[in-house]
């Protein structure tokens, strides 16, 4: 009952604080011979200068909202980028536009023309209106949920990130999804959620998908399941979508204490390939270049101080001086690892440079101060 009450409140919230940021329109399809009503959220603050993740909804009278809620919820804590969301509204099309050969499990009829609207007609539009990264994420919710694996069957996937809500699978479809799944060689996230009071085929063939995944074995695929307790298969969605985004974006959030704990201070070899990886990572799979976070760069400098990793923190005074020009961090770490390296009397002048630059976290005039005049101390100037 806790839970149950926690996801309507949430799904409340979610919609009182998208509500303003939403525009709701219809646009006019030739595939499907008709218009179709779409909702349109695009962060406050869009720069044409940015890229944006795109997450299309599926079933969006219902599940547009809570979508648009987390994902601002998300990445006012940085934990996910901004993303452009759009949503397609199938409140009185859904099954026509889901329709599948009942002898192959694939689109047939209105569902081909649907499944061509998405890629080549509503996907384009946003694109030719707004600066979308590669990464490219797709939610649905039953049969829709099971719509969108169809687009995984093409020769290069159009979407990199798959949210799976209690799926109604098509025929033999969770046999077939795993199999194609293991066959892919570019990188995708698949989240798949069922819970115990789903509906009961849908619960069945779910676990069979679930088990058939696990035989096999790709490293493009990152797989994450879960089937909720004292849930149906409606408030699967408000538990499902906000775990898939913090599984899906992972590695775009801030290195937290236990990442610091299990991760840097385990890591082999130089720790500032830590972070460089990391952030190569963010920019290969979401197309955009993520500014070092001050919070990760601490996390490193931390780590290379316990692990005496001296050339960490000479290459972190680099990062420092390119992400943040015009304070004390760059030359602060700088003077740091001369100092430890035996250079005294160029350590001197760093410091001195940091000093007539804007404070930052640790790195503070007083801070820089005591390091000079120790150094002076120690060596009688």
């Amino acid at each position: 009952m806790k839970k149950n009450a926690l996801a309507s409140i949430l799904i409340l919230l979610c919609t009182y604080f998208s509500l303003a940021q939403v525009t709701s329109t219809s646009i006019e399809s030739i595939k499907l011979a008709e218009k179709r009503n779409i909702k349109l959220y695009v962060p406050e603050d869009y720069s044409p200068e940015k890229t944006y993740p795109l997450v299309v909804v599926l079933d969006a009278d219902y599940l547009f909202d809570i979508t648009v809620g987390n994902v601002k919820f998300y990445t006012h804590k940085d934990k996910m980028p901004q993303c452009i969301i759009v949503g397609i509204d199938q409140g009185q099309s859904r099954y026509e536009d889901c329709y599948y050969n009942p002898d192959s499990g694939f689109p047939d009829k209105k569902g081909n023309a649907f499944f061509e609207f998405i890629g080549m007609e509503l996907i384009p539009m946003v694109a030719k209106n707004y600066n979308l990264a590669n990464f490219k994420a797709i939610i649905g919710h039953g049969i829709t949920a099971n719509f969108t694996n169809y687009f995984l069957f093409k020769k290069s996937p159009l979407f990199n990130a798959y949210i799976e809500l209690s799926p109604s699978f098509a025929p033999l479809m969770e046999s077939k999804v795993p199999k194609r799944l293991s066959e892919l060689e570019q990188m995708v996230f698949y989240y798949l959620a069922t819970a115990n009071e789903d509906e009961t085929e849908n619960q069945q063939r779910i676990e069979v998908f679930h088990n058939q995944t696990k035989g096999y074995n790709n490293d493009q695929l990152h797989f994450y399941y879960n089937n909720f307790q004292n849930a149906d298969h409606y408030s699967v969605a408000s538990f499902g979508i906000p775990i898939a985004f913090d599984q899906f974006f992972k590695v775009y959030k801030p290195i937290s204490v236990k990442e610091y704990k299990q991760e840097i201070l385990t890591y082999n070899g130089p720790i500032i390939e830590y972070l460089t990886e990391k952030y190569a990572t963010i920019e290969t799979l979401f197309g955009f270049k993520k500014q070092v976070s001050l919070n990760d760069m601490m996390a490193i400098y931390a780590g290379a101080k316990k692990k005496e990793d001296l050339e960490s923190i000479k290459e972190l005074s680099k990062i420092a001086k390119s992400e943040y020009p015009n304070t004390m961090l760059g030359f602060f770490w700088e003077a740091e690892y001369l100092e430890q390296l035996g250079e005294p009397k160029k350590a001197l002048r760093t410091y001195e440079k940091a000093f007539g630059m804007s404070e930052i976290d640790f790195a503070t005039k007083d801070l820089a101060l005591e390091r000079m005049e120790s150094l002076k101390a120690d060596f009688g100037w």
